[in-house]
């Protein structure tokens, strides 16, 4: 399965790293940047910039965003609508969403759906939204499916870049 990472929005830089990390680890083919989320492929920044950037990337990458291919665009919307043009399914990873594309990543409608290539096809995007506010609603319209992470504490989420980590596992290496 093809599958394009799309990070919009993320604050952290270590978290950026982070899912740089897992990306290359699940063999995404592409972490696409956007919004706020820095990166080195931000053509906006400055050199010094940049390679500031870099290094903080590297302390949770690890040499992954040396491996992973990446780019920065400027207009998320754009970004995901030519995946969709190019029959990419878009996956919105979100919690406490009242949409009714949300799927629970233990459900046995999203099993039977994730088991059918039918449904999702050869290609994919998970698209991560900001840390607090998640995908903003002005992209809702794009996403196919919503992925939720069901939690069993107390707490209502889990960090992004883990949240990452258990949602790639289940689309790409979970026997459905």
């Amino acid at each position: 399965m093809k599958t394009i990472v799309v990070v919009h929005n993320i604050r952290s830089l270590y978290n950026v790293g982070s899912i740089l990390r897992t990306a290359e680890g699940f063999g995404v083919q592409k972490v696409i940047f956007s919004g706020y989320t820095p990166c080195a492929d931000n053509p906006t920044y400055l050199p010094h910039i940049k390679e500031k950037i870099k290094e903080s990337i590297h302390k949770t990458a690890l040499g992954a965003e040396e491996m992973v291919k990446t780019e920065y665009t400027s207009s998320v919307r754009s970004a995901i609508e030519e995946l969709k043009k190019d029959k990419y399914r878009i996956i919105g990873l979100e919690n406490n969403l009242s949409d009714r594309r949300l799927k629970k990543l233990n459900s046995p409608e999203l099993q039977s759906a994730l088991g059918r290539a039918a449904t999702f096809g050869n290609k994919t995007v998970l698209l991560l939204g900001e840390e607090v506010s998640g995908i903003p609603e002005d992209l809702h319209d794009l996403v196919d499916v919503f992925l939720e992470i069901p939690m069993k504490g107390r707490k209502e989420s889990f960090n992004v870049s883990v949240a990452t980590g258990i949602a790639l596992y289940k689309l790409l290496c979970e026997e459905n």
